[in-house]
């Protein structure tokens, strides 16, 4: 299995990168998850446009769907005609939510375009086996936990602290964890992870290597790292960045 991080930026695109977006492949098969704001420009740097198999979605804020209007765009008016339908995964309402935001009619939307499929608690893309978790955010969210070949991808989405998030990625080999805040007084609840918390939830679950991610741009990601280092965890810790790859 490889990731490529398309996106990383957390709430808004910052300016080193994108909203949220990674690229996991295997077996020839290519697989977005979740497409932010700006990510579909940096997608093309990284991987052909109209090669992608399908999409999963972990809820339906900007920062993690929005760029599906303008992967409609493309593949509905391609020069060379429209390209074949795929599969988009993501909450319920997710083919009414990507209609409103690019102002179509509900019937059909975008779904001439892509096969909207409401996400399960198991269920199988192409080679990989995934399954999620409702997390702690206010709108509708999940966490994914992505397997292939012995190997485990986790990825939190966007959440607060979560006890049932640590046991969804458990012995992850590596986990993509939100990093929103950084310590600080009147932290909101059930919204966001700080750096230490990531740290922390990594630990108990015992995973193999901790990334970093939805880095909010207005944070300096150095003390980000450095609050998650003070952690419980003991693993390896990077930041997530543009490009970056890992190999399961």
């Amino acid at each position: 299995m490889r990731v490529t991080v398309i996106g990383c930026s957390g709430s808004f695109p910052g300016p080193e990168s994108p909203a949220s977006s990674y690229l996991v492949q295997a077996e020839g098969f290519n697989l977005v998850l979740d497409m932010g704001n700006g990510a579909l420009g940096t997608l093309q740097r990284f991987h052909p446009l109209y090669d992608i198999d399908a999409v999963c979605v972990s809820h339906l804020h900007a920062d993690h769907c929005l760029d599906l209007c303008g992967y409609w765009v493309a593949r509905t008016y391609c020069p060379d005609g429209p390209v074949p339908r795929i599969p988009v995964w993501g909450p319920a309402g997710t083919a009414l939510r990507m209609a409103k935001a690019y102002d179509l009619d509900p019937d059909p939307g975008m779904t001439e375009t892509f096969d909207f499929r409401t996400l399960e608690r198991v269920f199988e893309v192409g080679p990989f086996r995934i399954s999620t978790v409702l997390t702690p955010h206010p709108v509708e969210a999940y966490a994914f936990r992505i397997e292939h070949d012995g190997k485990v991808l986790a990825y939190s989405g966007d959440t607060g602290r979560s006890d049932a998030l640590v046991e969804h990625v458990r012995d992850a080999d590596l986990f993509l964890c939100e990093a929103s805040f950084l310590e600080q007084e009147n932290l909101p609840e059930d919204l966001h992870l700080t750096a230490r918390e990531a740290g922390d939830h990594a630990a108990r679950a015992g995973v193999g290597k901790l990334v970093l991610t939805h880095l909010v741009p207005w944070n300096d990601d150095d003390c980000s790292l450095l609050e998650a280092k003070g952690s419980d965890y003991t693993g390896e810790i990077e930041l997530a960045r543009v490009g970056a790859v890992y190999e399961l």
